[in-house]
C-alpha cells in the first residue's frame, strides 16, 4: 500500500507512528528524550491549542524558527488542526519574513525567541509594527496571534506554554475529529520560493503528495526502524521537514534536530547518539571529512548519506565510503514545486553514477529534457528539465499568472534548470535557466538579491551572478553601477546587505562597473559577466 493510501494525511501518519512505534525514541534534543507515544500526545495538545485559538481547516499557520522539538510539535499540531503550514527561512530578515507572512495570509505565527544573537520578535516589529491591522503586528492585518517558542514573550504575544495551556479545555474527541477530517487532497503546506522576478511564490503541496513522495524517498534511501537521523537540513526546507521529520515518522527512526550546522557539533552528535543517517548538501560531509578532530570521534554507526543541491565530487563519495565506511551514499534532485524530489540514485549504483548524476526519475513521475521549442532532445544533449507526475505542485498560492508560466496545459512543470539525460535515464543538472545558484545548500536567486541591492541609495544599477567557492560551492558576486557622485565601496555595500537580507544572499564580492552589458531588448547579458570571472 502506498504511503498516501495507508495514512491518508499527515495527522493520520502521526497517529499511526504513535501506535506503531510507541516506545521508540522519536526525538532527542539534548537531555530531552521523547518517545513516539509522547510525541503523538504533544502534537495532539498543540492541535487542541490551535483549535482553541480558532484555527480552521485551510488557515495558514507559519513557523519561523530553527530545527527543534518545539518546531516539530508546533508544525505537526497546526497541520493536525487542519491548517496549511507555511515554513519561513530562518535566514530571513524581518522584512523578508513579513512579506511571506503577508503574501500567505498567515493567521497564526510560531516564532523563535533569540537565535544566533538576533531577536526575531524585534525584527518583525521593525518590519510590521505599523499598519492598518489591530493584531499583534498591525502591518500584518491577517495575523491574529504570535506565539514565541520560549518562556518569555512581549505582552501582546503568547509564550509557548501559555499557548498550549489554552487548549486544555478542548476535548481529545474534538481534536481527533478535526484531524480525521483532513484528507489527502487538502493542502499540507505552502513553501515560498523566489523566482527570477524576485517575487516570492508559494508552491502548494497536498498531504497525499507529501506522503507518497517521502514513502518513495524512504524506500529508495533504505531508511528503517531504529535508524538515528541527525537532521541538519533546516526544517523550513523540504529536505529537512519532509525527508527528515515526515520520513522518520514513516519508519520509526529517531530524529536528532540540530539548529545550526557546526562540524564539531555534528561529529559530537554522531558519536554520542550513534547516528546512522546524515543527509545534507556536500559541504556538510566535506566539512566532517576534513575536520581536524574527526579521528577523535567514533563515527562507525553512520551508514546512510543522501546528498545533492550541488555538484558532488567523485572523491567525496569515495571518501565517505572508504574513510568513514558509509554503506550507502546517494544523490538526488528536487525542487519545491515538485514536492522536493524528482530523481534519486538507487542503492547499488556505481560511485561514478552517484557522483556525476542525480539518479533517475522516482516512481510515478516522468522527466524530460527539451529544447527552446519544447521538443525532447536526444540523450546526452542539454536542455531544460521538465517534470510530470504526482509530485508536481497544485500551483503557486493565489498566483495564476506565475503558475501558468511554469505548468503546461498537459501537466509538465518547467523547472528552469538545464540538464542532460544519459541513456539509462540518469539526470545530470548542468546549469540554471533562471540563473539561480546554490550557496552551501541554500538556493540564491539573483533577481531577488538585485531588487534588494537596488534599494541602496548609491546603487544605480546592479546584476548578480554565482561564482565558484571552495567552501560553499557558489557565492554571489555583484556588478554595480554607482549613482553619479557616489563614493560607495564594496565593504560598505556588503555591510549594508548583511543588515537587509539573509546571509546566504549577501554577495561575497562587489565589482564596480561604468555600465552593465545589455542586449537589444535591454536585458543584462549575464554570460558576459560570467566570462569575466
Amino acid at each position: 500500500m502506498r504511503g498516501d493510501e495507508e495514512w491518508g494525511s499527515i495527522p493520520g501518519l502521526v497517529r499511526a507512528a504513535a501506535r506503531r512505534y510507541g516506545d521508540t525514541e522519536a526525538v532527542v534534543e539534548g537531555r530531552t528524550r521523547v518517545s513516539y507515544a509522547e510525541l503523538g500526545a504533544r502534537v495532539e495538545r498543540a492541535a487542541a491549542a490551535c483549535l482553541a485559538r480558532g484555527v480552521g481547516a485551510g488557515d495558514r499557520v507559519a513557523i519561523w524558527a530553527p530545527n527543534s522539538l518545539d518546531w516539530t510539535v508546533a508544525a505537526l499540531g497546526a497541520v493536525s488542526a487542519g491548517a496549511v503550514l507555511v515554513p519561513l527561512n530562518t535566514r530571513f530578515k524581518g522584512r523578508e519574513a513579513a512579506y511571506v507572512l503577508r503574501r500567505g495570509g498567515a493567521r497564526l505565527l510560531f516564532v523563535t525567541g533569540t537565535f544566533l544573537g538576533t531577536s526575531y520578535v524585534a525584527s518583525l516589529r521593525r518590519a510590521a509594527g505599523e499598519g492598518p491591522g489591530e493584531g499583534p503586528l498591525p502591518g500584518l492585518p491577517a495575523l491574529q496571534e504570535v506565539v514565541v517558542l520560549s518562556d518569555d514573550a512581549p505582552a501582546d504575544f503568547r509564550t509557548w506554554k501559555e499557548f498550549l495551556a489554552g487548549g486544555d479545555a478542548v476535548s481529545a474527541a474534538r481534536v481527533r475529529e478535526r484531524a480525521g477530517s483532513v484528507t489527502g487532497d487538502m493542502p499540507s503546506d505552502i513553501v515560498f520560493t523566489s523566482g527570477t522576478t524576485g517575487r516570492p511564490k508559494g508552491a502548494v503541496i497536498t498531504h497525499a503528495q507529501t506522503l507518497r513522495a517521502y514513502e518513495i524517498w524512504s524506500d529508495l534511501a533504505g531508511l528503517r526502524h531504529g535508524d538515528r537521523y541527525l537532521i541538519v537540513n533546516p526544517f523550513f526546507h523540504t529536505f529537512g521537514y519532509k525527508a527528515g521529520v515526515i520520513a522518520c515518522l514513516m519508519r520509526g527512526a529517531t530524529m536528532i534536530p540540530q539548529p545550526v550546522f557546526d562540524a564539531a557539533a555534528v561529529l559530537a552528535n554522531v558519536a554520542a547518539e550513534r547516528v546512522s543517517v546524515l543527509p545534507g548538501p556536500p559541504t556538510v560531509h566535506q566539512s566532517i571529512l576534513d575536520h581536524p578532530a574527526r579521528d577523535a570521534h567514533d563515527l562507525s554507526a553512520l551508514r546512510l548519506v543522501v546528498t545533492g543541491a550541488a555538484v558532488v565530487p567523485l572523491r567525496l563519495v569515495e571518501r565517505l565510503r572508504g574513510e568513514l565506511g558509509v554503506e550507502t551514499v546517494l544523490t538526488a534532485y528536487g525542487l519545491s514545486e515538485a514536492s522536493g524530489i524528482v530523481t534519486m540514485c538507487r542503492r547499488g549504483d556505481a560511485p561514478r553514477v552517484i557522483a556525476s548524476t542525480s539518479g533517475r526519475a522516482i516512481p510515478g513521475t516522468e522527466v524530460r529534457v527539451v529544447d527552446a521549442s519544447g521538443s525532447p532532445v536526444p540523450a546526452g544533449e542539454p536542455g531544460e528539465i521538465l517534470v510530470r507526475g504526482f509530485n508536481v505542485m497544485r500551483g503557486y498560492y493565489e498566483d495564476e499568472p506565475a503558475t501558468a508560466e511554469v505548468l503546461t496545459p498537459d501537466g509538465w512543470l518547467r523547472t528552469g534548470d538545464v540538464g542532460v539525460l544519459d541513456g539509462a535515464g540518469n539526470l545530470r543538472v548542468t546549469d540554471r535557466v533562471k540563473d539561480m545558484y546554490v550557496v552551501g545548500g541554500f538556493n540564491a536567486y539573483p533577481a531577488e538579491i538585485e531588487q534588494q541591492l537596488g534599494l541602496h541609495p548609491d546603487v544605480a544599477d546592479v546584476a548578480v551572478i554565482g561564482v565558484p567557492d571552495a567552501r560553499l560551492g557558489e557565492v554571489g558576486r555583484a556588478y554595480v553601477v554607482r549613482r553619479e557622485g557616489a563614493v560607495l565601496t564594496a565593504d560598505d555595500l556588503i555591510a549594508w546587505a548583511r543588515r537587509e537580507m539573509a546571509n546566504y544572499k549577501v554577495p561575497r564580492s562587489v565589482e564596480f562597473v561604468r555600465l552593465l552589458p545589455r542586449n537589444a531588448s535591454g536585458k543584462v547579458v549575464k554570460g558576459e559577466l560570467r566570462r569575466r570571472t
